[in-house]
């Protein structure tokens, strides 16, 4: 069922997925500083739910997924000391985002621009529209991205393409973003929202503590040479060998039935 406590997100609940809706579709779901506020509360909120499993984030209408932040309120305030700090205060959402302990699936509905695409590079999993559009424009504003867009996408994409998307400004569409990587899957508008859900379900199905390990080692080990990563990841897998949830895994297995996982 959804909530009703803020103005610029609707936040939905239907078994273990959640689903946030970026809705200010107006301005087509530009990012600014109330909405990127109440989307970090929202977050707190659902990992805090031992009922949500996984979390989709989509935008409101069928025109945007979040078409950048609100150039109206960035110019309001042109000081470099404000400006660092609004790059920053999008950093820790997206930040937030990547080191939730559940997985988050970002289903892209359309323009996925600036802001907008920096934020759907946070998510886990990334699904697009196929009408959807992706860029980094910040350089026609005389401007760089900021919420994390010129380091991520280098990680996703590479050096090469991530100067493509930087430097030009151009954008790119789903079928070129699905190409290169920048996310997994295409599908048609009207199945978006089912397609998301079906993956969110399909992941709250397994076992809670794995799932979370997994997205831990695969963002934090991202950032390691191999040999460090290869030792976060064996230090995981130690420590999920010592849980109820693999004995329950295991058992379950041999007695060729579904686990009921505990998350412990």
């Amino acid at each position: 069922m959804p909530d009703g406590s803020f103005e610029h997100i609707l936040v939905e609940r239907e078994g273990p997925v959640a689903t946030i809706v970026l809705d200010r579709p107006s301005v087509l779901n530009a990012l600014n500083a109330q909405l990127l506020r109440e989307l970090s509360s929202a977050l707190r909120e659902l990992e805090r739910s031992d009922d949500v499993r996984a979390i989709v984030v989509t935008g409101a209408g069928e025109k945007a997924f979040a078409a950048g932040a609100d150039i109206g309120e960035l110019n309001a305030t042109p000081n470099a000391v404000r400006g660092a700090q609004t790059a920053r205060d999008g950093q820790a959402v997206t930040l937030q985002i990547e080191r939730l302990r559940k997985p988050v699936i970002m289903a892209i509905n359309g323009f996925a621009l600036g802001g907008g695409c920096e934020l759907a590079m946070a998510g886990d999993i990334r699904i697009a529209a196929e009408h959807a559009k992706f860029g980094q424009p910040e350089v026609n504003l005389g401007l760089i991205p900021g919420y994390g867009g010129s380091q991520r996408s280098t990680r996703l994409v590479g050096k090469g393409m991530a100067a493509y998307l930087c430097l030009t400004g151009e954008t790119i569409d789903a079928r070129e973003a699905l190409r290169i990587g920048l996310v997994q899957k295409v599908v048609p508008l009207a199945d978006l929202r089912g397609e998301a859900r079906r993956i969110a379900l399909a992941i709250a199905a397994k076992a809670p503590l794995a799932i979370e390990a997994c997205k831990r080692v695969i963002n934090e080990g991202a950032g390691l040479p191999l040999p460090a990563a290869l030792e976060l990841e064996a230090l995981a897998f130690g420590t999920l060998v010592d849980t109820n949830d693999f004995r329950e895994g295991t058992g379950a297995f041999l007695e060729k039935r579904k686990p009921d996982w505990k998350g412990d």
